[in-house]
């Protein structure tokens, strides 16, 4: 309570003002990968992340994470300038969804939190990763990463359809999924949420499936 007035919950909205050319700033993310093989150039890129235990690549599922030492694995492989923007904004401690991609019924799995804050990529590097960047240059590195660390499996495992008939639902009648940004940028790998997103999201766990 503040001068006997309620005090407004933090938001995740932009903190962008007319007088600041800072990005927005955001605190909740949507990160996606690949749970299944998929082949890039003949090579299965499921098996070649696992053969580094130490990093985490787009082509795991959220059990390889809660596998690895720790429960905890550095995202690689992101090769888009806006998702890679996106996690240089995140911060220790941040919490994500892990988001199943590009499989049978993608939707969110479970989540995790950032633990270490954007590093220097190594895989641009990597002559023989398929993710090396021939353009990239050590002294004025392209791409970024972070390490994420295993939370928790959500309660039920939440569809993409069932999320897209809420965004839908909301888009008409207005609601906290009318903007998400997994379908006005459906195509980016890592998302920023608002605060309202992702609570209302968490809420999904306990209803029945839409």
């Amino acid at each position: 309570m503040v001068g006997g007035k309620k005090k407004a919950a933090a938001s995740v909205e932009p903190l962008k003002t007319k007088e600041s050319s800072e990005p927005p700033q955001y605190c909740s993310w949507l990160m996606k990968s690949e749970p299944e093989s998929r082949f890039e150039k003949e090579i299965d890129l499921k098996v070649q992340s696992l053969i580094s235990t130490a990093c985490f690549p787009k082509h795991f599922g959220i059990e390889e994470l809660k596998a690895l030492p720790d429960q905890t694995g550095c995202w690689d492989g992101v090769r888009n300038y806006q998702a890679r923007n996106f996690m240089r904004q995140m911060k220790d401690g941040q919490l994500a969804f892990f988001y199943h991609s590009n499989c049978k019924e993608p939707g969110i799995a479970g989540i995790m939190k950032i633990v270490k804050e954007a590093y220097v990529d190594h895989t641009q590097f990597d002559k023989k990763d398929i993710h090396f960047d021939a353009n990239s240059k050590a002294d004025n590195p392209k791409w970024s990463m972070v390490d994420v660390q295993y939370q928790r499996m959500v309660k039920r495992y939440i569809p993409l359809s069932e999320l897209k008939k809420y965004h839908l639902q909301h888009r008409a009648k207005g609601g906290p999924l009318k903007d998400m940004g997994l379908f006005t940028r459906a195509r980016l790998s890592v998302q920023p949420l608002t605060t309202e997103e992702f609570e209302f999201i968490l809420t999904l766990e306990d209803k029945e499936p839409l």
